[in-house]
């Protein structure tokens, strides 16, 4: 896909950021051939004329025949090609269209008139993923950019590494990452890490973890009782609790360390709860009917917190959780449903960033997909916020602190980083 040439004089910004709607259109593989010319008329027959005696033929060189001319080289590769695999197809299709739709505003907003996008369908299986992959390599594509779900990225990253061609995922998946494969989802540890060093920055720095007992729940428990020590934090205590939470009171009564002496004291002063929607708004009303008091304990929590309709919950207010910049995301929702008519899903914006970062490489002059320029400590700022990729193949990003407010949307409390730079520096 390439974008419109025009794009309007208030589009600015480094990577990611502001503007109007791309108007794509497919653009064709074409290859030329030489049309043959067409045969000379025939000439009129005529009687031959009378010719003289011919005279006694002189010895004559052998004639050779002229080398043949090679063929004219192929014409040069377009100025920047990304391949994009998305589930566009079948089932996943309500994904990958959105995210379709965010890196086609990208490229109008950020790339050049020259940078080319072509979609592939991995119809959000494994085999698709390969099918996929196998068809944008046979293309030559500078960067590939997606797939989305963990096992398509580990189907059909073998083959981008064999090819030497860098792949920007947009899986949340640690362990899809490394070896020229980035992943640029919003990992959950890093997240709730996050959380974890701001409550401690404010005095909190005995922490207990209640998570489901799901892999997002124990990768995020598991992180960050590895995490903990470096901030500061001493973990008093992780519990589980089953996917349909049946049985909540039993895990927190075994968090609990209750001190005669004072019968508020739990033995903790933050409580992190990497959980989502209508579960996690009955773990939290659970905790006051336990003896977990949240104006004593402080509540933490995850992106997954954002989705949550947390203030609905009176146990959540007040509790502090991370999530992107609200200013850069909110434009960027503006902008998409104004172009395609519904407000984006919140995964669309890794369709945008990824889309954003590939035309900014192919800016440079010359283009540079290299490692060096994917993983430039300086990072990028997206709609996101700030990120950068780390040489294994993880994304770092800078995250803003929201509190929540009991009936109210959630506030902004702590800004994101503007640099990756450390303080003082």
């Amino acid at each position: 896909m390439r974008h419109a040439a025009s794009r309007p004089p208030w589009i600015v910004l480094a990577l990611a950021l502001l503007v109007a709607l791309a108007d794509c259109t497919p653009i064709p593989s074409v290859s030329t051939a030489t049309k043959p010319s067409a045969a000379p008329p025939a000439q009129a027959e005529q009687a031959p004329a009378p010719a003289p005696p011919a005279p006694e033929a002189a010895p004559q060189p052998a004639v050779t025949q002229e080398p043949v001319a090679p063929p004219a080289p192929p014409p040069p590769k377009p100025y920047g090609t990304a391949a994009l695999l998305l589930p566009l197809t079948g089932p996943a299709a309500l994904t990958g269209a959105p995210l379709f739709n965010a890196a086609q505003l990208a490229l109008f907003e950020i790339a050049d008139t020259k940078f080319t996008l072509l979609p592939y369908d991995t119809k959000g299986t494994p085999e698709g993923a390969v099918a996929a992959i196998q068809q944008a390599l046979a293309n030559s594509p500078d960067i590939v950019l997606g797939p989305v779900f963990s096992a398509e990225v580990k189907a059909a990253a073998p083959y981008a590494r064999q090819a030497g061609v860098a792949m920007i995922a947009l899986s949340a998946d640690r362990a899809a990452a490394g070896t020229g494969v980035y992943v640029l989802g919003f990992l959950p540890g890093p997240q709730a890490l996050r959380a974890v060093a701001f409550a401690a920055q404010r005095g909190r720095h005995r922490l207990a973890i209640l998570a489901p007992a799901n892999e997002y729940g124990q990768r995020v428990a598991a992180e960050v009782a590895d995490g903990a020590p470096a901030l500061g934090v001493s973990v008093a205590g992780v519990q589980y609790y089953d996917e349909a939470a049946s049985d909540v009171a039993g895990p927190i009564k075994r968090l609990i360390r209750s001190d005669p002496a004072d019968p508020g004291e739990v033995g903790f002063d933050a409580l992190l709860l990497p959980d989502e929607g209508a579960r996690l708004r009955q773990v939290a009303a659970s905790l006051p009917l336990l003896g977990v008091d949240p104006t004593r304990v402080k509540l933490l929590g995850t992106m997954l917190w954002d989705d949550a309709n947390p203030g609905s919950e009176p146990a959540l207010a007040g509790g502090w959780y991370p999530a992107p910049p609200v200013a850069n995301h909110a434009a960027f929702e503006e902008r998409y449903a104004k172009s395609f008519g519904a407000k984006p899903p919140r995964i669309a914006s890794l369709g945008y960033d990824a889309a954003a970062l590939a035309a900014v490489l192919a800016k440079r002059t010359p283009r540079d997909f290299s490692p060096a320029a994917l993983t430039d400590p300086a990072g990028f700022a997206g709609v996101d916020g700030l990120f950068r990729l780390l040489a294994d193949g993880i994304a770092e990003r800078g995250y803003a602190m929201r509190e929540v407010a009991h009936d109210a949307p959630p506030r902004e409390i702590d800004p994101a980083p503007t640099s990756f730079a450390a303080p003082g520096t």
